[in-house]
């Protein structure tokens, strides 16, 4: 008979699954734990009261892990800083100077994360591994499609997922030559057809090794938000990736939104409520546009992870409100309060939206 779940609803251990478990700060990433939730602060490190005002922030949305960048000595002192008072491990962003790793690895860093491609000689490389070995850190490889290893990204026999693969399999190499394990692998690009294809082969040749996933350089929040979600659903789907940052040209706030709704559109992890809308049509007689933006607005107060149906007429109103935990079908005008699978009651559209919430709040807080 032919099997039609995805690879995540089938029996077969996720690829996700038989990765080696690595703990950032006390976030375990890899070996079947759930796929967290990542962000990068944009705020200048130098400033530990702004910078952690934006990691409780994101901490409110939801992120597991954020990234800090430390790009000159100055801003060491920030960093740790903020690693002491920050709700959520955070990660010390390093390029081309291998000593702002090592000093952050003593000042507090739940993760070192370093591009071989860019940070210099193999010795400083080895320089960091060996402080983030000495602080019991883990190390994210990241490679980029921009800062590749430069012998291999000369070659015009190789295509770019194939120039990263390969780069980025050399970097592993080392780190365990080095005796090093506690590795978290990205391999970032702009494409989307091109992030799939790279990461469904690193899962393959290092499948032992968990992944971070993202489509760098995306874009802003629509563009942005379409690329990584094409890329990552495809991936996530297949049971590949450990760990993940939505980057947009926008601020982080609001990436980890879209992550989380991501993760709750594939039925990975639930956090949020999810909103069931239908797209309204020359059937609908409400204002259902209006009622549903209101709903969602007013959903971002609620903190259960619930299914609320906001449908806009017959066709496929009541069923798909008794198939949410509750939700609202509406008529000429009216709409039915539907919850657990019952009608409650008939309301006027005008107070749709406030019956709606007071039976949210009545029963999910």
């Amino acid at each position: 008979m032919l099997d039609l779940r995805l690879p995540s609803q089938q029996d077969a251990p996720l690829p996700r699954e038989l990765t080696h478990q690595v703990l950032v700060g006390n976030v375990p990433v890899g070996g079947g734990a759930p796929v967290s939730v990542q962000s990068m602060c944009t705020t200048a490190t130098t400033d530990p009261a702004a910078t952690l005002a934006q990691i409780h922030d994101l901490a409110e949305l939801g992120c597991e892990i954020v990234r800090v960048a430390i790009p000159h000595a100055d801003a060491l002192d920030g960093f740790a800083e903020t690693c002491a008072e920050s709700p959520i491990p955070v990660v010390a962003d390093v390029h081309f100077d291998h000593r702002f790793a090592i000093e952050a690895a003593r000042r507090g860093a739940a993760g070192i994360r370093i591009n071989p491609g860019n940070i210099g000689s193999f010795d400083r490389v080895d320089a960091v591994i060996d402080a983030a070995g000495e602080a019991g850190i883990p190390i994210r490889i990241g490679v980029n499609a921009g800062s590749l290893d430069k012998e291999i990204d000369a070659r015009e026999d190789l295509t770019q997922p194939e120039k990263l693969v390969q780069s980025a399999v050399s970097f592993v190499r080392h780190f365990e030559e080095r005796g090093f394990r506690d590795i978290v692998l990205s391999a970032k690009v702009h494409d989307v057809p091109a992030t799939i294809l790279t990461n469904r082969e690193l899962s393959r040749v290092l499948p032992y090794v968990p992944l971070h996933l993202g489509v760098t350089e995306a874009g802003t929040i629509r563009q942005g938000t379409v690329k990584n979600v094409s890329a990552l659903s495809v991936l996530l789907s297949e049971g590949v990736g450990d760990t993940m940052r939505l980057s947009l040209t926008a601020p982080p706030t609001e990436e980890v939104p879209v992550a989380w709704e991501l993760l709750q559109s594939l039925g990975m992890r639930r956090r949020t409520p999810e909103l069931v809308s239908c797209p309204t049509c020359g059937r609908c007689q409400v204002n259902l546009i209006e009622i549903a933006n209101e709903v969602e607005e007013r959903l971002q107060k609620i903190s259960a992870p619930i299914s609320v149906a906001v449908m806009g007429c017959v066709v496929n109103g009541p069923g798909e409100a008794r198939g949410a935990d509750i939700g609202v079908a509406c008529g000429l005008g009216t709409g039915l309060i539907i919850a657990g699978g019952e009608t409650l009651r008939k309301v006027p559209e005008d107070r749709i939206v406030d019956e709606l919430f007071a039976e949210i709040h009545a029963r999910f807080e």
